[in-house]
């Protein structure tokens, strides 16, 4: 049996699966509104050096309200895992 310690820590790791934007950009900033949280992880990705290249090559549209999981570690890879 593991120690509740290993399982606290299982479960508080980051998982790349598909988020919606919102819930990500959240995860990211969680103490300001899920609006503000998308427009500022919005921002981070256009400042970030080649990111919005790469999304957009995996098909992401302006219109997309879910991130797919290879979006999401694209974004990670670029910016970290959120801690929120």
């Amino acid at each position: 049996m593991k120690p509740i310690n290993n399982i606290d820590e299982e479960e508080k790791k980051f998982k790349i699966r598909s988020y919606g934007k919102s819930e990500l950009a959240a995860m990211y900033m969680p103490d300001i509104s899920p609006k503000s949280a998308g427009e500022v992880l919005r921002r981070w990705i256009v400042k970030y050096p080649g990111l919005s290249e790469a999304l957009a090559a995996t098909g992401l549209g302006d219109t997309d309200k879910r991130y797919t999981p290879a979006q999401v570690r694209l974004i990670v890879e670029a910016i970290g895992e959120p801690e929120g």
